[in-house]
């Protein structure tokens, strides 16, 4: 299968064309509008000409070799056609038709199986079923079946999307340019995996965007992935699936944060793929990237205005955003106050009042003043800039963009509109050839700057890259290990875990606990209590004898009376671990993407405040302690109002170790908790384990089974 004869055809045919309105007839003029008459041929034994052009009886009658077959004919038409496009010299074919597998019936199904079927057999590279084709805007090829208003689209977006109607959509707004438009169907023989490995490599692809509902080949997309962030190539993704509707029931409190959706959220975390919420946020910051001309270097973020109302909004939208307005330095303010008027106060954001905005050097010298600070890397002007231009203040302020922007040392600017209305396309142009990107207004526009400035500061070289893609389905039966093999597990991977054995009466308890040392802790031992608190199994700090027997004998008329039905293995003697920071730990194995990591603050507050950050595993250590300082109660870790700091780098290392077990296991582990783990000044330690797999682990390496 050859994918250069699909996206970048010698020739093209279209079967079926026709003057009514639809996609055979839409078809047509597009190719006709956009291609040169050499490059395409019209197929249907109907009609002698359409649209005036001569049209073939069938594909045989064609004089000349084509690449790519464009069936506009219905489903049952469609097997045979490919057929005599092949013994026409054709290597790939694009398959308007519906009826196949999104009906969800199983004569839909076998339909298209049965074609994905023939062009593995035939060896064609096909685009669809039920798809709207594609646009090549480099080659100008134009197999595309809705029609859209005229203009010049061409630049370097490459869009690749699982719905044909959001590529129209992304079309018709006039911001939006690209490389390719590619409207994928229900990728019977050629996959989203396709498009995204041949524009990720794809020289005139600067920045991919991406409207995503699902995979077929993860392992595929993460390997692109990886590539794009070697190469630093922007990927922004809209990916439909937020909402969980009858999420499963899960053991663990990490199975239930962590989902497939968050499994996304962890794969694009390490990558550095910008999730974008809504089609306005993926065209405007797929956009914006492939306008700029080279990347801010660091987070720090200038905002220019020209009216105090809209340096207030600049610095309240800004900050909800994230983003950082460091203060100008001492030698900034001073050279602002030179050239801006007496009553403008120069601070970040910035008011520079309207004067400058009509004044050519003035408004380069604010520009280059505040370039020039070390602590500013991108700057955000704010102007809405109209279609119909009656201030001619965007005259003079374009002009001294376009000079500063092309000076060495200038860093990336950005204008920022206020408000939602129409642009004029003079101006827009200019300042995109300035490598100036026009944003939406401020909510989605300091939302862009966030991805890009965070985009600017990912780097590949601090991420394992390798991935844990699992290798067979998941089987429906699931096996937990008690607690205590969990904790042999943790041990032989060097995670410390606090001096235990199991009792199998009250006297061993009693014999276990003086060996160990008080105080101690029992717990319920049953391979039907995942969750002891939940059934009263859990007696702390016991600190003699006496306490031990009265424990063992309350925790045991306890389980008998919740839950008659548990098989008891014994009661867990622990010696009680120091009260420390309590975190959860813990692996969610998706079945798509692999494992993912999860970290929060562990006990009762990982459900009540769900503070957790999840990354796709395995995960190197700095990626652990950038885990850590995203979490909202990072605070509480470094040290907070008289409470000790804890020892990241020792809860790094054991965050690195458990991804560790996740790739170890990834075709057999479930799911996994530590909650907690407690933290200390020094050291951390495991104190409780909930390890679910679908089969019976084996390994060389002593775990109990």
């Amino acid at each position: 299968m050859d994918i250069l004869k699909l996206l970048k055809p010698n020739r093209i045919c279209i079967v079926g064309a026709s003057e009514k309105v639809g996609f055979g007839g839409d078809t047509c003029r597009n190719v006709m509008h956009y291609m040169q008459p050499d490059r395409y041929f019209f197929v249907n034994p109907k009609y002698p000409s359409v649209f005036g052009v001569k049209c073939y009886p069938s594909m045989s009658d064609v004089p000349q070799a084509f690449d790519l077959a464009v069936i506009c004919t219905p489903m049952g038409t469609v097997e045979d056609l490919l057929r005599e496009a092949h013994k026409c010299g054709a290597g790939a074919a694009i398959v308007y038709a519906s009826g196949y597998k999104e009906t969800g019936t199983a004569d839909g199904i076998a339909a298209q199986n049965s074609l994905k079927a023939l062009c593995e057999e035939l060896g064609m590279a096909l685009l669809g079923p039920n798809c709207a084709g594609y646009v090549n805007y480099i080659d100008m090829v134009y197999p595309f079946a809705f029609i859209a208003e005229e203009r010049d689209r061409r630049g370097s977006v490459g869009f690749v999307s699982q719905s044909g109607q959001l590529c129209l959509s992304m079309m018709e707004n006039p911001a939006s340019t690209f490389s390719y438009s590619i409207s994928v169907g229900n990728c019977a023989v050629t996959s989203v995996e396709d498009f995204v490995d041949f524009l990720v490599d794809d020289e005139d692809t600067r920045v991919l965007a991406i409207y995503l509902e699902g995979l077929s080949e993860p392992q595929r997309f993460v390997n692109a992935l990886r590539r794009a962030a070697q190469q630093k190539k922007p990927v922004v993704i809209l990916k439909a699936g937020r909402s969980e509707k009858g999420s499963r029931v899960a053991a663990s409190h990490t199975g239930s944060l962590a989902g497939s959706d968050s499994a996304y959220d962890a794969l694009f975390e390490k990558f550095g793929v910008i999730r974008v919420n809504d089609l306005e946020e993926l065209i405007y910051t797929a956009e914006a990237f492939a306008t700029l001309k080279k990347l801010p270097e660091s987070s720090g973020v200038a905002s220019m205005n020209l009216s105090g109302g809209e340096t207030g909004i600049c610095a309240d939208v800004g900050s909800l955003c994230g983003i950082s307005f460091p203060d100008f330095e001492a030698e900034t303010v001073e050279a602002l106050r030179k050239i801006l008027p007496f009553y403008a106060h120069p601070a970040n954001p910035l008011d520079m009042t309207a004067t400058l905005s009509y004044d050519i050097e003035g408004f380069a010298s604010a520009l280059r003043i505040v370039m020039q600070d070390p602590n500013v890397s991108l700057i955000s002007i704010g102007y809405t800039l109209l279609e119909n231009i009656t201030d001619p203040a965007i005259h003079y302020m374009a002009k001294a963009i376009e000079i500063v922007s092309a000076e060495e040392n200038s860093v990336p600017m950005l204008m920022l509109p206020f408000a939602g209305n129409t642009r004029n396309s003079e101006y827009l142009e200019l300042l995109r050839k300035c490598g100036v990107p026009v944003l939406p207004p401020p909510l989605y526009g300091f939302r862009i700057i966030q991805h890009i400035c965070k985009f600017a500061e990912f780097d590949i070289s601090k991420v394992d890259t390798s991935s844990a893609i699992p290798t067979r389905s998941r089987r429906a039966e699931r096996i937990a290990l008690s607690e205590h093999e969990g904790k042999l597990l943790f041990a032989s991977r060097g995670i410390r875990v606090p001096e235990e054995e199991i009792a199998l009466s009250c006297d061993h308890a009693v014999e276990i606990a003086k060996r160990i040392g008080f105080p101690v802790v029992l717990k319920i031992m049953s391979p039907q209590i995942q969750h002891k608190t939940e059934v009263k199994g859990v007696e702390l700090n016991l600190r003699d004898e006496t306490a031990v027997r009265l424990a063992y004998d309350r925790i045991m008329q306890n389980v008998n009376k919740l839950r008659p039905d548990a098989y008891i293995e014994g009661i867990l003697v622990q010696r009680m671990a120091p009260i420390g920071t309590e975190v959860i730990v813990g692996i969610n194995n998706d079945p798509q993407l692999g494992p993912c990591v999860l970290v929060g603050m562990g006990g009762v507050f990982v459900e009540v405040f769900r503070d957790v950050q999840i990354r796709l595993a395995p995960v190197s250590e700095t990626e652990a302690l950038d885990m850590l300082s995203q979490l909202k109660a990072d605070k509480l870790l470094a040290g907070y109002r008289g409470y000790p700091p804890c020892d990241r780098e020792a809860l790094a290392k054991l965050i690195v170790a458990v991804s560790e077990i996740a790739v170890e296991y990834k075709d057999s582990l479930v799911e996994l908790d530590i909650n907690p783990v407690f933290v200390y000044e020094k050291g951390v330690c495991a104190v409780d384990a909930l390890i679910v797999f679908d089969e019976c682990p084996q390994t060389d390496r002593g775990l109990v089974t």
